[in-house]
Protein backbone atom coordinates (compact mmCIF):
# COMPACT_ATOMS: atom_id res chain seq x y z
CA UNK A 1 0.00 0.00 0.00
CA UNK A 2 1.79 3.12 -1.10
CA UNK A 3 1.13 6.73 0.96
CA UNK A 4 0.20 9.90 -0.83
CA UNK A 5 2.47 12.42 -0.34
CA UNK A 6 1.53 15.56 1.93
CA UNK A 7 0.53 18.20 -0.36
CA UNK A 8 1.36 20.81 1.77
CA UNK A 9 4.35 21.15 4.97
CA UNK A 10 4.36 22.96 7.80
CA UNK A 11 7.70 23.72 9.24
CA UNK A 12 7.30 25.42 12.53
CA UNK A 13 9.74 26.19 15.54
CA UNK A 14 10.55 28.41 18.00
CA UNK A 15 14.20 29.30 16.52
CA UNK A 16 14.42 30.61 13.23
CA UNK A 17 17.46 29.32 12.33
CA UNK A 18 16.45 25.36 13.30
CA UNK A 19 13.23 26.01 11.01
CA UNK A 20 15.30 27.27 8.39
CA UNK A 21 17.57 24.30 8.56
CA UNK A 22 14.78 21.76 8.15
CA UNK A 23 12.83 23.93 5.28
CA UNK A 24 16.49 23.26 3.43
CA UNK A 25 16.67 19.90 3.95
CA UNK A 26 12.93 18.98 3.21
CA UNK A 27 13.37 20.95 -0.04
CA UNK A 28 16.60 19.39 -0.70
CA UNK A 29 14.59 15.93 -0.16
CA UNK A 30 11.83 17.13 -2.73
CA UNK A 31 13.78 18.24 -5.35
CA UNK A 32 16.04 15.38 -5.64
CA UNK A 33 18.08 15.41 -8.41
CA UNK A 34 15.89 18.00 -10.47
CA UNK A 35 16.58 21.15 -11.90
CA UNK A 36 16.09 23.57 -9.42
CA UNK A 37 15.63 26.36 -11.38
CA UNK A 38 12.93 24.56 -13.17
CA UNK A 39 11.51 22.84 -10.39
CA UNK A 40 11.94 25.77 -7.49
CA UNK A 41 9.68 28.67 -6.20
CA UNK A 42 10.07 30.62 -3.41
CA UNK A 43 8.07 33.43 -2.08
CA UNK A 44 10.06 35.54 1.05
CA UNK A 45 9.14 39.18 2.12
CA UNK A 46 6.06 40.98 3.69
CA UNK A 47 4.51 41.35 0.00
CA UNK A 48 3.11 38.32 -1.18
CA UNK A 49 -0.07 36.37 0.18
CA UNK A 50 -0.80 32.65 0.43
CA UNK A 51 -3.30 33.33 -2.26
CA UNK A 52 -0.47 33.67 -4.95
CA UNK A 53 1.49 30.85 -3.55
CA UNK A 54 -1.62 28.63 -3.54
CA UNK A 55 -1.98 30.22 -7.55
CA UNK A 56 1.30 28.90 -8.77
CA UNK A 57 0.70 25.53 -7.05
CA UNK A 58 -2.30 25.04 -9.36
CA UNK A 59 -0.66 26.37 -12.70
CA UNK A 60 0.05 23.86 -14.91
CA UNK A 61 3.78 23.75 -15.29
CA UNK A 62 5.44 23.01 -18.71
CA UNK A 63 8.84 21.27 -16.31
CA UNK A 64 6.54 19.17 -14.57
CA UNK A 65 6.56 18.96 -10.48
CA UNK A 66 7.24 22.18 -8.45
CA UNK A 67 8.14 22.89 -5.42
CA UNK A 68 6.80 26.08 -3.55
CA UNK A 69 8.30 27.12 -0.33
CA UNK A 70 6.61 30.19 1.39
CA UNK A 71 8.74 31.92 3.74
CA UNK A 72 8.39 34.19 6.86
CA UNK A 73 4.61 32.89 6.95
CA UNK A 74 4.59 33.43 10.83
CA UNK A 75 2.73 37.02 9.96
CA UNK A 76 -0.34 34.70 8.62
CA UNK A 77 -2.09 34.36 12.19
CA UNK A 78 -5.92 34.34 11.37
CA UNK A 79 -7.81 31.87 8.88
CA UNK A 80 -8.83 34.61 6.75
CA UNK A 81 -4.44 34.64 5.59
CA UNK A 82 -5.12 31.06 5.60
CA UNK A 83 -8.31 30.83 4.17
CA UNK A 84 -6.53 30.23 -0.03
CA UNK A 85 -4.47 27.11 1.50
CA UNK A 86 -7.01 25.28 3.37
CA UNK A 87 -9.22 25.46 0.36
CA UNK A 88 -6.39 23.90 -1.67
CA UNK A 89 -5.95 21.36 0.78
CA UNK A 90 -9.61 20.24 0.02
CA UNK A 91 -8.00 19.71 -3.90
CA UNK A 92 -4.35 19.98 -4.11
CA UNK A 93 -2.53 19.75 -7.56
CA UNK A 94 -0.70 16.61 -7.81
CA UNK A 95 1.77 18.50 -9.84
CA UNK A 96 2.95 20.60 -6.54
CA UNK A 97 4.06 20.98 -3.56
CA UNK A 98 3.62 23.65 -0.79
CA UNK A 99 5.96 23.98 1.98
CA UNK A 100 5.26 26.87 4.21
CA UNK A 101 7.99 27.97 6.79
CA UNK A 102 6.23 29.42 9.85
CA UNK A 103 9.04 31.37 10.70
CA UNK A 104 9.36 35.45 12.51
CA UNK A 105 8.78 37.84 9.54
CA UNK A 106 12.00 39.87 8.71
CA UNK A 107 9.78 43.15 10.29
CA UNK A 108 11.72 44.80 12.72
CA UNK A 109 9.29 44.31 15.39
CA UNK A 110 7.19 41.82 14.27
CA UNK A 111 5.77 39.04 16.37
CA UNK A 112 5.12 35.15 15.27
CA UNK A 113 1.79 34.57 15.07
CA UNK A 114 -0.09 31.41 16.58
CA UNK A 115 -0.66 28.77 13.81
CA UNK A 116 -4.20 29.01 13.09
CA UNK A 117 -6.37 25.90 14.18
CA UNK A 118 -7.68 25.09 10.99
CA UNK A 119 -4.41 24.45 9.25
CA UNK A 120 -2.74 23.01 11.83
CA UNK A 121 -5.60 20.43 11.70
CA UNK A 122 -5.27 19.78 8.02
CA UNK A 123 -1.70 20.14 7.45
CA UNK A 124 -1.39 17.27 10.47
CA UNK A 125 -4.18 15.26 9.17
CA UNK A 126 -2.70 15.49 5.39
CA UNK A 127 0.78 14.29 7.25
CA UNK A 128 2.99 17.12 6.59
CA UNK A 129 3.82 18.89 9.90
CA UNK A 130 7.10 19.23 10.78
CA UNK A 131 7.79 20.29 14.47
CA UNK A 132 11.81 21.43 14.79
CA UNK A 133 11.69 22.71 18.46
CA UNK A 134 14.88 20.82 20.62
CA UNK A 135 13.24 18.94 23.78
CA UNK A 136 13.45 20.85 26.36
CA UNK A 137 15.74 18.75 29.07
CA UNK A 138 17.31 15.86 30.15
CA UNK A 139 18.07 12.98 28.44
CA UNK A 140 15.79 13.54 25.70
CA UNK A 141 17.65 17.19 24.90
CA UNK A 142 20.82 15.27 25.49
CA UNK A 143 19.88 12.68 22.81
CA UNK A 144 18.87 15.34 20.08
CA UNK A 145 21.67 17.47 20.69
CA UNK A 146 23.91 13.93 20.46
CA UNK A 147 22.11 13.83 16.95
CA UNK A 148 22.49 16.96 16.00
CA UNK A 149 26.09 16.90 16.16
CA UNK A 150 26.60 13.30 14.88
CA UNK A 151 24.85 15.13 11.66
CA UNK A 152 27.44 17.65 11.36
CA UNK A 153 29.54 17.83 8.35
CA UNK A 154 32.59 17.51 10.76
CA UNK A 155 33.54 15.11 13.27
CA UNK A 156 34.21 16.22 16.84
CA UNK A 157 36.15 14.54 19.40
CA UNK A 158 34.16 13.86 22.58
CA UNK A 159 35.59 17.07 24.54
CA UNK A 160 34.55 19.28 21.51
CA UNK A 161 31.21 18.14 22.04
CA UNK A 162 30.86 18.52 25.35
CA UNK A 163 32.24 22.48 24.78
CA UNK A 164 29.87 22.75 21.83
CA UNK A 165 26.78 22.19 24.00
CA UNK A 166 28.32 23.85 27.32
CA UNK A 167 29.05 27.10 25.19
CA UNK A 168 25.82 27.03 23.07
CA UNK A 169 23.16 26.33 25.78
CA UNK A 170 19.50 26.57 24.64
CA UNK A 171 20.87 28.71 21.43
CA UNK A 172 20.72 25.25 19.75
CA UNK A 173 20.20 27.13 16.09
CA UNK A 174 23.57 28.24 16.49
CA UNK A 175 24.82 24.03 15.65
CA UNK A 176 23.92 24.85 11.97
CA UNK A 177 25.91 27.61 11.21
CA UNK A 178 28.95 25.85 13.31
CA UNK A 179 28.89 23.45 11.39
CA UNK A 180 28.78 25.42 8.01
CA UNK A 181 31.75 27.05 9.23
CA UNK A 182 33.63 24.05 10.00
CA UNK A 183 33.32 22.72 6.86
CA UNK A 184 34.47 25.29 5.09
CA UNK A 185 37.57 25.50 7.36
CA UNK A 186 38.71 21.85 8.03
CA UNK A 187 36.78 19.94 5.45
CA UNK A 188 34.41 17.35 5.15
CA UNK A 189 34.78 14.83 7.62
CA UNK A 190 37.38 15.88 9.30
CA UNK A 191 37.77 15.48 12.39
CA UNK A 192 38.13 18.73 14.91
CA UNK A 193 39.34 18.77 18.36
CA UNK A 194 38.94 20.91 21.28
CA UNK A 195 41.63 23.28 20.76
CA UNK A 196 41.03 23.79 16.83
CA UNK A 197 37.07 24.62 17.89
CA UNK A 198 37.43 27.39 20.53
CA UNK A 199 38.18 29.92 17.59
CA UNK A 200 34.87 29.11 15.96
CA UNK A 201 32.24 29.43 18.56
CA UNK A 202 31.79 32.97 19.81
CA UNK A 203 30.04 34.11 22.77
CA UNK A 204 28.50 31.79 25.39
CA UNK A 205 24.83 31.07 23.90
CA UNK A 206 21.83 31.43 27.02
CA UNK A 207 21.03 28.66 29.40
CA UNK A 208 16.88 27.63 29.99
CA UNK A 209 15.53 28.68 33.50
CA UNK A 210 15.70 25.59 34.98
CA UNK A 211 19.70 25.47 34.72
CA UNK A 212 19.30 28.92 36.93
CA UNK A 213 16.66 27.45 39.55
CA UNK A 214 19.38 24.36 39.70
CA UNK A 215 22.53 25.98 40.43
CA UNK A 216 20.73 28.05 43.47
CA UNK A 217 18.78 25.29 44.67
CA UNK A 218 22.23 23.70 44.83
CA UNK A 219 23.93 26.17 46.45
CA UNK A 220 25.95 27.12 43.54
CA UNK A 221 26.32 31.32 43.96
CA UNK A 222 29.06 31.29 41.19
CA UNK A 223 27.37 28.99 38.68
CA UNK A 224 24.25 30.77 39.19
CA UNK A 225 25.46 34.26 38.33
CA UNK A 226 27.36 32.89 35.37
CA UNK A 227 24.04 31.41 34.40
CA UNK A 228 22.15 34.44 34.82
CA UNK A 229 24.46 36.40 32.80
CA UNK A 230 24.49 34.23 30.02
CA UNK A 231 20.29 34.62 30.44
CA UNK A 232 20.64 38.34 30.24
CA UNK A 233 23.23 38.40 28.07
CA UNK A 234 23.02 35.56 25.34
CA UNK A 235 19.34 35.28 25.30
CA UNK A 236 18.75 38.55 25.73
CA UNK A 237 16.42 38.18 28.65
CA UNK A 238 15.08 41.53 30.91
CA UNK A 239 15.56 40.79 34.51
CA UNK A 240 12.07 40.88 35.09
CA UNK A 241 11.84 38.45 32.83
CA UNK A 242 13.99 36.16 34.85
CA UNK A 243 12.25 37.61 38.13
CA UNK A 244 9.07 36.01 37.26
CA UNK A 245 10.85 32.47 36.66
CA UNK A 246 12.51 32.60 40.11
CA UNK A 247 9.12 34.10 41.52
CA UNK A 248 7.42 30.90 40.27
CA UNK A 249 10.18 28.55 41.55
CA UNK A 250 9.58 30.00 44.91
CA UNK A 251 5.98 30.21 45.35
CA UNK A 252 6.00 26.60 44.55
CA UNK A 253 8.34 26.16 46.93
CA UNK A 254 6.38 28.05 49.34
CA UNK A 255 3.25 26.19 48.29
CA UNK A 256 4.89 22.88 50.08
CA UNK A 257 5.97 24.49 53.08
CA UNK A 258 4.36 22.91 55.97
CA UNK A 259 1.85 21.18 54.02
CA UNK A 260 1.05 17.92 54.65
CA UNK A 261 2.32 16.22 51.73
CA UNK A 262 4.39 13.10 51.47
CA UNK A 263 5.48 11.83 48.20
CA UNK A 264 5.82 14.15 45.30
CA UNK A 265 3.14 12.88 42.99
CA UNK A 266 0.84 14.54 46.67
CA UNK A 267 3.19 17.26 45.70
CA UNK A 268 2.44 17.72 42.43
CA UNK A 269 -1.38 17.11 42.63
CA UNK A 270 -1.29 20.03 45.16
CA UNK A 271 0.50 22.30 43.03
CA UNK A 272 -1.83 21.42 40.16
CA UNK A 273 1.36 20.19 37.72
CA UNK A 274 0.46 17.47 35.51
CA UNK A 275 2.45 14.82 33.80
CA UNK A 276 6.11 14.56 35.23
CA UNK A 277 6.36 14.57 38.84
CA UNK A 278 9.88 16.10 38.63
CA UNK A 279 9.31 19.54 38.89
CA UNK A 280 6.87 18.96 41.94
CA UNK A 281 9.60 16.71 43.41
CA UNK A 282 12.97 19.42 43.17
CA UNK A 283 10.47 21.98 44.98
CA UNK A 284 9.55 19.58 47.95
CA UNK A 285 12.87 19.05 47.89
CA UNK A 286 13.84 22.73 48.62
CA UNK A 287 10.83 22.92 50.38
CA UNK A 288 12.11 20.82 52.85
CA UNK A 289 15.47 21.70 52.92
CA UNK A 290 15.01 25.85 53.50
CA UNK A 291 12.34 25.02 55.79
CA UNK A 292 9.78 27.44 56.90
CA UNK A 293 12.21 30.72 57.74
CA UNK A 294 14.47 29.98 55.02
CA UNK A 295 11.62 29.82 52.57
CA UNK A 296 10.38 33.16 54.38
CA UNK A 297 13.67 34.78 53.67
CA UNK A 298 13.41 33.76 50.02
CA UNK A 299 10.02 35.19 49.53
CA UNK A 300 11.24 38.75 51.20
CA UNK A 301 14.57 38.79 49.16
CA UNK A 302 12.10 38.31 46.10
CA UNK A 303 10.00 41.23 47.23
CA UNK A 304 12.77 43.83 47.77
CA UNK A 305 14.12 42.57 44.29
CA UNK A 306 11.50 43.15 42.54
CA UNK A 307 10.64 46.73 44.02
CA UNK A 308 14.59 47.41 43.06
CA UNK A 309 13.49 46.29 39.75
CA UNK A 310 11.16 48.87 39.38
CA UNK A 311 13.72 51.77 39.98
CA UNK A 312 13.10 52.03 44.13
CA UNK A 313 17.19 51.05 44.83
CA UNK A 314 18.54 53.44 40.93
CA UNK A 315 20.90 50.33 40.74
CA UNK A 316 20.49 49.02 37.22
CA UNK A 317 18.52 45.51 36.64
CA UNK A 318 21.18 43.27 36.31
CA UNK A 319 23.06 44.56 39.12
CA UNK A 320 19.96 43.78 41.11
CA UNK A 321 19.28 40.70 39.80
CA UNK A 322 22.67 39.52 40.33
CA UNK A 323 22.51 40.29 43.90
CA UNK A 324 19.22 38.49 44.22
CA UNK A 325 20.68 35.15 43.01
CA UNK A 326 23.68 35.60 44.86
CA UNK A 327 21.59 35.94 48.16
CA UNK A 328 19.12 33.04 47.14
CA UNK A 329 22.09 30.75 46.73
CA UNK A 330 23.13 31.21 50.19
CA UNK A 331 19.89 30.49 51.79
CA UNK A 332 20.12 27.15 54.20
CA UNK A 333 23.75 26.94 54.32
Amino acid sequence: MTTTPPPVWLVRGDDTVLVEDAVTKLVDRLIGDDNRSETLDVFSGTDYELGAVVMAAETPSMFGRRVLVAREAGRFGTNEDVAELLRYLDSPSDQSVIVIAWERPAVAGSRLATTPRKLLSAVKAAGGLLETKAPGGGRARSQWVGERLADLPVRLTPKAKSLVQSTFGEDLGRLVGLGQTLRGVFGEGALVDEADLVPYLGEAGSVPPWDLTDAIDARKSNVAVENLNRMIQGGDRHPLQIMASLTTHYQRIAALSGADVRTERDAADLLGIKGSTFPAKKALTQSRRLGPDGVARAIALLARADVDLRGASGLEPQTVIQVLVARLSRLGR
